[in-house]
């Protein structure tokens, strides 16, 4: 059997190991651009089989959070690229996050101000991080039908940014509350049109999403990831998720994408929040799956050796070890990180963690 270290292929993407850095938003983006700061950090953390970048905006409608950078802009693109050939000089992989927050914005972050956009008018009771401090987000506008085709393209569009910039893969972000979330969820998807009601209306708009970047880009360089009983953001549980997700999984199968990654439990929380057959909705999609949330090492090599998963990813373990493969390797102990740096701010607890190398020295 193959073990965590082992190179593995996703989709048209090679790994050197896999382990995986999950995306973590740290909100120290300039006007929206990655800066050298970000080349730095996504440097130090090549060692992992694929980086997948922080959140990052499709479009000016999709930014929900301040400091965050976006990937639809020729600057965006030229940004990027100093950190996607930083990363590829250090023998990484790196995949973009494709992001639309939908409601969990706020009309100080929306072009003139206007409401932000979901599949519903209803108002999350979550907060977003804007002038160093989170704040409770403001009330959407539900999208209209006639709208939608125009969501798409601006995910197509990102896409193409994003292989622009050098990026080995996209992911999309279809969890933790977000826009593509906030349609596949009936406690979050209150419409009465064609992307609403019945499961399959409800993952419209995601499988059109996915189809039409795997068409742009190819289904080998784009991923998911997806959530299924998360509960942030508001977004509350759905009806039937074990019936949900597992009919996503089975529309997904056939564009044999590069990875479905899959948040267990609730994200950066508790594993059994609630029930699901996460192997049930494995076995409908068929294709490399990649696992997240809560994982040490010992449940990381269980994960590979027992084939439960082609890959492991960590988040905030990553923060604070930027060589977080040589530890899971050599059984070495993982640092604490900070978390009063997580959100804003400059190179402290953001560049400044020691490698083992640097520690023993």
């Amino acid at each position: 059997m193959p073990s965590l270290f082992d190179p593995v292929t996703l989709g048209d993407v090679r790994l050197s190991n896999r382990v995986v850095m999950a995306p973590l938003t740290r909100n120290r983006a300039t006007h929206q651009l990655p800066n050298d700061l970000h080349v730095q950090y996504y440097r130090q953390r090549a060692s992992a089989g694929l980086l997948i970048s922080e959140g990052t905006q499709i479009c000016p409608e999709g930014q929900g959070y301040a400091d965050t950078p976006g990937i639809h802009t020729p600057e965006q693109v030229a940004a990027w690229r100093k950190v996607t050939d930083a990363v590829h000089a250090a023998g990484g992989r790196i995949a973009v996050q494709l992001w639309h927050v939908g409601r969990i914005s706020l009309k100080a972050l929306q072009p003139g101000g206007q409401a932000p956009v979901s599949s519903t008018a209803k108002a999350a009771a979550s907060k977003t991080y804007m002038g160093g401090a989170f704040v409770s987000v403001d009330a959407p506008r539900a999208l209209r039908t006639d709208e939608l085709p125009g969501v798409v393209a601006a995910y197509v569009h990102a896409a193409r940014c994003a292989m622009e910039a050098g990026f080995d893969a996209v992911e999309v972000h279809s969890a933790n509350g977000y826009l593509l979330d906030q349609f596949l969820r009936d406690s979050a998807n209150d419409r009465s049109d064609t992307y609403g009601g019945s499961i399959e209306n409800r993952a419209r708009l995601l499988v059109e999403v996915m189809t039409a970047i795997s068409q742009a880009i190819g289904g080998g360089r784009t991923g998911v990831r997806l959530s299924p009983v998360t509960p942030s953001n508001d977004i509350g549980q759905d009806s039937n998720p074990q019936a949900l997700f597992n009919h996503v999984a089975e529309q997904l199968a056939p564009l044999k994408l590069a990875f479905v990654h899959v948040v267990e439990g609730a994200t950066g929380g508790a594993r059994d929040v609630a029930p699901f057959d996460y192997e049930a909705m494995r076995k409908k999609f068929g294709g490399p799956w990649i696992v997240n949330n809560g994982y040490t090492r010992q449940m990381a090599i269980d994960a590979i050796t027992q084939g439960r998963a082609d890959a492991v990813a960590f988040g905030r373990a990553f923060i604070g070890n930027p060589d977080l493969v040589q530890r899971l390797r050599d059984e070495a102990p993982w640092q604490e990180s900070n978390r009063a740096t997580y959100y804003g701010g400059g190179a402290e607890g953001y560049l400044d963690y020691p490698a083992l190398s640097e520690s023993v020295a």
